[in-house]
């Protein structure tokens, strides 16, 4: 990845790589110290490919591209099927340049810039969270726009071939409407939230729903626009941190408790759907804070502010406070550089665990869009109240969750910057269960979160 090409990859700048392995490192140290069981999307991709479908179905989604034309996609093709399973995930992954393939011909070929790539590279693959999310035991590989189309095909190949997922049911697929699963919080058992704008369509948000519904998933659903927010922007604002998912937005953290910035908890507006014989019903718009209290069934859901906003004088510029991820109710991961919001968290009675974030946190993304969870173990749901009014403590119970998480290639953490040493004790994930998701019949596989290190030679992001 050159700074030539950054913009139209979704990077505002280029990373330190090998700072942002580390500090990825960490992370998955720090996960599975804490009982999580963590699956690297490279590797799963390995596997698939050693079964010869799974390699036809990957390189014919490579080879797609209409941009090709006829004679450099024959090229493409042969190139890649005669490369074994490391080499071929690397490069579906990592890209492939002009240089690569030589010698090469034709008229695209000779056309292409030395700085072009043949096969563009998959640096938001970081975000494993967008391109699927499970509800209960059933996966949902989201629809991406066309940019990011690759991402969420390469989750399906895995999803569709790994003896893992074998038994998986499927909820969503990328030929559907729109769907991001950045934008898709599972509240609570039952209920689900879905941001609705640059990245969720509303076409998109009312096919999910119904399909959660006919899966007997949900009760209710919040649709939540997120379009028309400050800071909502990207594309050329990109650069800027613009946001573009609720998860970016607001995160659960407990019990009726959410992470996010007052600004947005009492500007944010959310439509009630329910399933009735007669088909979906849809409310009027209501404050958002209102409609999920109404649907968890409390009196009240309580805001921890994250002390983001407007972040530093400009709107769309903003740290990813919002976006931690939590392993337990009142236990979260979070980038150890959003100072301010870990202390409101801590302070609310939020346990924290930081991890380094130099590199990591240039991307945009916190550690929740850089997971992904497959399977968790029922919560105890509190028979009181768990969260405490404001100036209180906000979790009262802290009950352990099991969590499956997936993420690429990593290897041991060698960072040496000022965060806790994680316990050389942890549990490898080759014991850990299999991990039942909260709310669900049956056994979910683990899931992935997604930073690692892909590139050969190069291996940018």
């Amino acid at each position: 990845m050159t700074p030539r090409h950054a913009g139209r990859l979704l990077f505002g700048s280029l990373p330190w790589l090998t700072k942002a392995r580390q500090e990825h490192d960490v992370l998955c140290e720090q996960l599975r110290a804490r009982g999580t069981e963590v699956l690297y999307f490279t590797e799963l991709l390995q596997d698939v490919l050693e079964y010869q479908p799974a390699r036809d179905e990957a390189v014919g989604l490579a080879v797609a591209d209409a941009s090709l034309g006829d004679d450099l996609r024959a090229q493409l093709r042969a190139y890649l099927a005669e490369l074994d399973s490391e080499r071929l995930a690397q490069a579906l992954i990592a890209g492939l340049t002009p240089e690569e393939m030589r010698p090469g011909h034709g008229v695209v070929f000779e056309l292409l810039d030395r700085h072009d790539f043949v096969l563009a590279p998959l640096p938001n693959l970081v975000f494993t969270r967008d391109a699927s999310f499970w509800v209960g035991n059933r996966v949902a590989v989201a629809s991406l726009a066309p940019g990011r189309r690759r991402e969420a095909d390469l989750a399906g190949v895995v999803y569709r071939h790994h003896p893992r997922f074998a038994r998986a049911r499927w909820l969503y697929q990328p030929e559907l409407e729109h769907v991001s699963g950045g934008d898709v919080l599972l509240m609570a058992p039952g209920v689900v939230a879905v941001g609705v704008g640059q990245q969720t369509t509303a076409a998109g948000a009312e096919r999910l729903a119904g399909r959660l519904f006919e899966a007997g998933l949900a009760r209710t659903i919040l649709a939540v626009p997120i379009g028309l927010l400050r800071g909502s922007a990207i594309g050329a604002d990109a650069a800027d941190g613009g946001l573009s998912h609720l998860d970016t937005i607001c995160t659960v953290v407990g019990h009726g408790a959410v992470v996010m910035s007052p600004a947005a908890a009492y500007s944010l507006t959310a439509h009630t759907i329910t399933q009735q014989p007669e088909g979906m019903r849809v409310s009027r718009a209501q404050p958002f804070m209102e409609a999920a209290a109404q649907a968890l069934g409390i009196d009240r859901l309580q805001v921890i502010d994250s002390g983001t906003e407007p972040a530093w004088g400009r709107p769309g510029r903003w740290d990813d406070g919002s976006n931690v991820l939590a392993l337990a109710p009142g236990l979260v991961v979070s980038h150890e550089r959003n100072s301010e919001t870990n202390a409101r968290l801590e302070t609310a009675g939020v346990q924290v665990l930081r991890v380094p974030s130099s590199e990591l946190g240039s991307v945009r993304g916190g550690p929740r869009c850089m997971t992904c969870a497959i399977g968790r173990e029922p919560a105890a749901v509190p028979t009181r109240p768990s969260v405490a009014p404001r100036g209180d403590g906000v979790i009262r119970d802290r009950d352990a969750a099991a969590l499956s998480l997936a993420v690429p290639n990593s290897r041991e953490a060698t960072y040496s910057g000022s965060i806790s040493p994680v316990a050389a004790a942890a549990a490898s994930a080759a014991t850990m269960p299999r991990a039942p998701y909260a709310g669900s019949a049956e056994s979910a596989a683990p899931g992935w979160s997604m930073h690692g290190r892909w590139h050969r030679g190069r291996r940018g992001r």
